[in-house]
């Protein structure tokens, strides 16, 4: 035929492609065998990147190569060397391609730089391969009960929009070995456990069952990240407020600015890990430590409260017992240590008889007395400090400090160590 003829001439670089495979003799708007069995569509997949994982949003985005194997005999041609003819994205349109689409995506697009990333491979016998490079962003639908030692399963779905299983069969070309992905893919706060294609049908009751591809694949969440900033600092501030219970129970300014201070950097922890999470509807594991580790922290601070009431109304008790005893000389703590600039215990020092024997030998020692007295007396204070350091220092605690120093830690590392066996 003539255009036989124009095929094997040496000019035939100027035949455009409709001519090649006879487009303009049928009709590209019906599918192959159309009112026949289905069409078998072979998919492959060449997973490029995952760009990235966005919590916030419940999505995902990927680059890939998608691949349409599929047969139309409407597109054979004659070839002595049996070798395929390839073309690009302008003659696309002008033939029947497969109408896959992706399912509960969010957006997508082909790549068109230099220009537009679409391949067409047509064989002689009429054996189709259509590629594309595509970037998709889908949804998917994550759990963060265990945040942030989850592991997220998400997948890509694939079908096709137009054609139900009655006119198109969608299926894996190469079964398990048809998904494929790139060696060096890597994410910042996920590590991929396993790639995994599978298939199945989707009913919609409008237009019936369609075949459903499904690209999965799995994210296990790299934790050193939260450990570092939220985890380690919370544990530090619970452990810093533990120090309130070493200092003196009549520090008052000490203790209290410390426990405010851990209150408000734990506050400080839960808002910013808070800010980075999608706002949902049930507890997350990392809530359930920052909220533990908060509640040690407010405890310690009520520990004190509870600390400085008691010792209030003990004071008052003994300052009462005292009045009663020695009269007019009934004196407490802070004013005897305001006369001779030395801290004075209720039970140590707080005998005011010696304590006015002192004051007469500071009296005769100013009037230039006996040397001899006050060296002894010295001596002898020197001797009953040392003998009753311990003593002393044991009574300037209150009892509940004693006992929190060993529950509130035994308590924290039982909790932790629940905690972790828990979730890992």
């Amino acid at each position: 035929s003539k255009r036989e003829i124009k095929m094997r001439k040496l000019g035939s670089t100027k035949v455009r492609p409709e001519q090649l495979l006879r487009i303009e003799d049928h009709d590209f708007a019906l599918r192959p065998g159309f009112g026949g069995s289905p069409i078998p569509v072979g998919i492959d997949v060449q997973v490029e990147s995952i760009d990235s994982i966005s919590e916030v949003d419940m999505d995902f985005t990927m680059t890939l190569y998608l691949r349409h194997y599929w047969k139309d005999e409407r597109l054979s041609f004659r070839s002595n060397k049996n070798k395929s003819m390839t073309f690009d994205g302008r003659l696309i349109k002008k033939i029947w391609v497969p109408d896959v689409f992706f399912v509960h995506s969010k957006r997508s697009f082909i790549h068109d730089t230099t220009v537009e990333n679409v391949m067409l491979r047509v064989y002689p016998d009429g054996n189709v391969l259509f590629s594309l490079r595509i970037t998709v962003s889908a949804m998917c639908f994550m759990d963060f009960s265990r945040f942030p030692l989850d592991t997220q399963n998400c997948s890509l779905e694939l079908e096709s929009y137009a054609y139900n299983e009655d006119d198109l069969m969608l299926y894996w070309k190469h079964g398990n070995k048809s998904l494929s992905t790139d060696e060096h893919i890597s994410l910042s706060q996920f590590f991929i456990e396993e790639f995994s294609a599978s298939s199945g049908l989707a009913f919609y009751s409008s237009t019936g069952w369609y075949n459903r591809l499904f690209i999965n694949f799995a994210l296990r969440r790299h934790i050193l990240f939260f450990v570092l900033q939220s985890y380690f600092p919370a544990m530090l501030m619970v452990m810093l407020s533990w120090v309130s219970f070493w200092i003196d129970r009549r520090a008052v300014p000490a203790r209290v600015s410390l426990g405010i201070t851990t209150v408000l950097t734990m506050s400080t922890i839960m808002t910013g890990v808070s800010a980075s999470m999608p706002q949902v509807s049930y507890i997350k594991a990392v809530d359930v430590y920052l909220w533990i580790s908060f509640l040690f922290v407010f405890l310690s601070v009520i520990e004190y409260a509870a600390v400085n009431y008691l010792t209030t109304i003990e004071e008052r008790k003994q300052r009462k017992k005292r009045g009663k005893a020695s009269g007019m000389y009934s004196i407490d703590a802070v004013q005897a240590m305001a006369f001779d600039g030395c801290f004075h215990d209720t039970d140590v020092d707080m005998d005011l008889t010696a304590f006015s024997d002192r004051c007469d030998e500071n009296e005769t020692r100013a009037r230039a007395a006996s040397v001899s007295n006050v060296d002894t007396n010295r001596i002898k204070r020197k001797r009953s400090l040392k003998g009753n350091v311990g003593r002393i220092i044991l009574q300037n605690n209150h009892v509940i400090d004693t006992y929190s120093r060993i529950i509130f830690p035994s308590v924290y590392i039982v909790f932790n160590v629940f905690y972790w066996g828990l979730y890992l």
